[in-house]
């Protein structure tokens, strides 16, 4: 895989999907830089098939090269990072969590490692214990403990962001509409509630 971490990597391969669909110029070396070499691999196949066709069965116009299945190297593309995007957003969770565990892992070193030379220097246990949580926050591994509660949440949240994010972009305007009045019910619906659950407590006082 590149060399980037998987939780950014869906954001960069969505800009140059939209470069790509916009006809802006990329560079070869910008184009492969957010694939894997198996994506890579799949992309330069795909267009070898295409030059292959081409070969075979002659189009007259533009309605034969579609209905012969001729793609643009643009358009092989496009369908690769469509691909690569999807296969990103699949492995982001797992990419947040490898990350937070790297963080833990080194969050613990750090402690232990402090807490013991204190101790050593004969400081007592909650002399040991301060001095290990500054060493944490000089790392800036202060709030590991913090975060790793509330990171499960925040992981999955992010997820279904991102893949309600892509099924948007499939929708056709019909769909869109009937999402968004669907979202804004359930927005008024919460708010009614919201209002309901805060007029019953002060009742009660």
């Amino acid at each position: 895989m590149p060399k980037l971490d998987g939780t950014h990597l869906p954001e960069r391969i969505e800009q140059r999907l939209a470069d790509l669909s916009s006809d802006k110029a990329v560079a070869k070396r910008d184009l492969e830089a957010l694939l894997s070499d198996e994506q890579i691999a799949a992309m330069n196949t795909a267009w070898a098939e295409q030059q292959a066709l081409r070969k075979v069965k002659r189009a007259r116009d533009k309605q034969e090269e579609l209905e012969l299945g001729w793609k643009s190297k643009r358009e092989i593309h496009i369908e690769a990072y469509e691909q690569a995007l999807r296969q990103a957003l699949d492995q982001m969770l797992e990419a947040l969590q490898g990350r937070m565990k790297k963080d833990e892992v080194r969050a613990a070193k750090i402690y232990l490692s402090s807490y013991f030379a204190a101790r050593d220097e004969n400081k007592d246990t909650y002399q040991a214990d301060l001095a290990a949580k500054n060493a944490l926050k000089r790392a800036h591994l202060g709030q590991v403990e913090r975060k790793k509660r509330n990171t499960r949440d925040e992981e999955v949240r992010a997820m279904e962001d991102a893949i309600r994010a892509q099924i948007r972009k499939k929708m056709n305007p019909d769909e869109l509409e009937q999402i968004e009045m669907s979202e804004e019910h359930e927005r008024a619906a919460n708010k009614g509630g919201q209002r309901t659950g805060t007029k019953a407590g002060k009742a009660r006082k």
